[in-house]
């Protein structure tokens, strides 16, 4: 990792944008807290910072049940397993992700210290009334990177309903400093710079996972993606962007 990605990335996982990967107290820097249902070993669920129900009507309590502690917490699970005598026992998630080279050894770290990285990241870009548009300097990058507020939700929805099968669809920051739009397969992210195909700082992301949204929008998934604008954290969102730009 070079100079200026560590950086960013060092940054980002300061600010709390993911919640903390390890087991620990109270986090009185980030904001964070224990959570009661951690998982054994090196890295933990985060909590939550709403209900279940809390992003109804656009995201149901059961779908969000199931994501968080059935998903998501088979990922840290897994993930704690992946690392038992791996040469990345004992580093940062962030630095575990950049530092993956593809190989086929690496499948489980890779697959599962994403699926951590990437729900930590979706669970806080997201928030009971929330949506809108971003304000103040994110706002200013978005319209010179896209045009207008308009044109980069067009273009995030475009990104995210053509992702095939399971996937994410990311707004990101690159090294130049400038916003962009991407996609990964799975459950990488940008932040794998030898894995994905257009490197960065990821400050959005949404899951396209049938499992994100089949209880309840069953295979309409571009109504799922609009309706993901409602719940948009731009505060949450505007910090990451802060924090890496």
């Amino acid at each position: 990792m070079d100079k200026r990605t560590f950086l960013k990335v060092s940054a980002i996982t300061t600010a709390g944008i993911i919640a903390n990967p390890f087991v620990a107290c109270d986090n009185a820097a980030t904001g964070e807290k224990k959570d009661d249902k951690k998982t054994s070993g090196l890295f933990e669920l985060p909590k939550l910072d709403y209900e279940f129900n809390a992003l109804e009507p656009h995201i149901d309590a059961r779908t969000m049940e199931i994501h968080h502690d059935k998903h998501h917490a088979g990922y840290v699970r897994k993930l704690n397993k992946a690392l038992e005598g791996s040469s990345f026992a004992g580093q940062e998630l962030t630095a575990i992700l950049a530092g993956l080279s593809g190989d086929d050894s690496e499948t489980g770290v890779r697959n599962n210290g994403g699926g951590h990285y990437n729900h930590s990241l979706f669970w806080k870009v997201m928030a009971p009334n929330a949506g809108g548009e971003p304000e103040g300097k994110l706002s200013d990058a978005m319209n010179a990177a896209f045009g207008n507020y308009e044109d980069f939700q067009s273009k995030f929805v475009t990104e995210a309903k053509s992702v095939f099968g399971s996937g994410w669809a990311w707004l990101c920051v690159g090294d130049d400093d400038k916003l962009f739009i991407t996609s990964t397969p799975n459950q990488d992210n940008p932040l794998m710079k030898k894995v994905a195909e257009q490197p960065g700082t990821p400050i959005l992301g949404i899951d396209v996972w049938e499992h994100a949204y089949y209880l309840k929008y069953k295979n309409m998934r571009g109504d799922y993606v609009n309706n993901f604008f409602n719940l948009i954290n731009w505060k949450q969102v505007s910090e990451n962007y802060d924090k890496v730009s």
